[in-house]
């Protein structure tokens, strides 16, 4: 690990802290390190497109949109390669929340996932990417299980099960 000097004026060092009490950082190199990554993450847009990812692909979606669930349902199929696991809840009456686990080249994640929260009736969506080192990637050999899950949930209005 290398340590760096840097000179930040005085606003933007309020800033950093007041960042790092928001996120609960115990100490300002934390942050730093997060922080840029961050921005690396954002400045490399494009020329990162070929990275691995893992990421997580969050939507809320009408079920009752015609055809939609067995569209979706059909995409992560497709993608089996990209889609690792998919937690399915309902919300209420009309609305479902999916959460898939998608693994793959940058470019790939992020068009597989633009097109599923464009689909209609996708209400709301988001998709967090995070670099990942495909080298370190050793498959299936560690101890617990990889499977691919469609888990419900039901819940009341109370929220009781």
């Amino acid at each position: 690990m290398q340590r760096l000097t840097i000179t930040i004026d005085d606003d933007l060092l309020a800033e950093v802290d007041a960042f790092m009490a928001r996120r609960g950082y115990d100490n300002r190199s934390e942050a730093f390190r997060d922080l840029l990554r961050s921005g690396l993450e954002t400045a490399d847009g494009a020329a990162g497109d070929s990275r691995h990812c893992i990421a997580t692909l969050s939507y809320v979606y009408d079920h009752a949109a015609r055809e939609l669930p067995k569209r979706l349902t059909q995409e992560a199929h497709d993608h089996s390669g990209l889609a690792q696991a998919t937690l399915h809840v309902h919300i209420d009456q009309e609305s479902c929340l999916e959460v898939t686990v998608l693994k793959g080249e940058r470019r790939e994640v992020k068009a597989f996932a633009d097109h599923v929260i464009a689909e209609r009736g996708v209400r709301h969506g988001h998709v967090a990417l995070m670099p990942i080192d495909p080298a370190h990637d050793h498959g299936h050999a560690h101890g617990h299980s990889h499977s691919h899950s469609h888990s419900h949930s039901h819940s009341t209005k109370s929220g009781k099960r």
